[in-house]
């Protein structure tokens, strides 16, 4: 893995690309349900921001760049397949909507070092749960290996799934997206229950710092409170 680029987070030049950056994800994520919008994105930024400086006053000796995990926050969906037919072309600069690379060249564009959109574009293409669950040793590799920001980055998105507002992300795309994905039971509201067993659930054991266990522990009972609520009333209605 190559060097932490030296962009600094306090930098104007850092600030300006930012920006111009949060202008490019708004524009190209405009269109999106409120499950994964802007919205969602900036979210997530604010925690991976939280997560940061939590885990830097936890062990200094760990170099992060904030950086890095300011950019791949607020770019962590950008190429999401679930969405990417509804990603501008003109966004995008007439760049082909490759999920691989869609980051790194918008990037790139607007000037970004090519250290710092490379490795922004690696945590990008590595953020997602159903990408670690193929293969979840070539994602602890890459943190072995330095890049300790995609921790902070997953820990961040994952939390934004659980809790209170997962569970509004979670009904939230079911209305909007649920009917391709509905089982052999048909495009019901328990579709989104099933999702808290299949994938919310599990999401605490995940979390790779400790900031964000600590964080996903209390998200988490939410959920299960919530569940217990979801299977009373349904009794009461059978």
């Amino acid at each position: 893995m190559a060097p932490t680029p030296s962009m600094s987070e306090t930098s104007p030049q850092f600030e300006s690309l930012y920006n111009e950056m949060s202008t490019f994800v708004d524009t190209c994520m405009s269109g999106h349900d409120p499950s994964h919008n802007p919205p969602h994105v900036h979210r997530v930024v604010k925690l991976a921001v939280k997560i940061l400086d939590a885990e830097r006053q936890l062990d200094p000796e760990v170099q992060y760049s904030g950086a890095v995990v300011k950019l791949a926050a607020l770019l962590h969906d950008i190429g999401d397949r679930k969405y990417l037919p509804n990603m501008s072309t003109d966004t995008a600069k007439g760049a082909s909507l490759d999920p691989k690379t869609m980051v790194e060249h918008a990037l790139l564009q607007r000037g970004a070092p090519a250290d710092l959109a490379s490795r922004v574009q690696t945590i990008v293409s590595h953020v997602s749960y159903s990408t670690e669950c193929k293969d979840p040793s070539v994602i602890r590799r890459l943190i072995d290996q330095g890049l300790v920001e995609l921790a902070i980055v997953q820990d961040a998105d994952r939390l934004d799934a659980i809790g209170a507002i997962g569970i509004g992300r979670c009904f939230t795309f079911l209305g909007a997206q649920g009917r391709k994905f509905a089982g052999e039971g048909g495009w019901i509201m328990d579709n989104a229950i099933e999702h808290f067993g299949d994938k919310l659930v599990k999401i605490e054991g995940m979390m790779k710092t400790a900031t964000g266990r600590k964080m996903a522990y209390a998200r988490t009972e939410r959920l299960r409170v919530f569940e217990e609520w979801w299977e009373e009333e349904m009794k009461d209605s059978a």
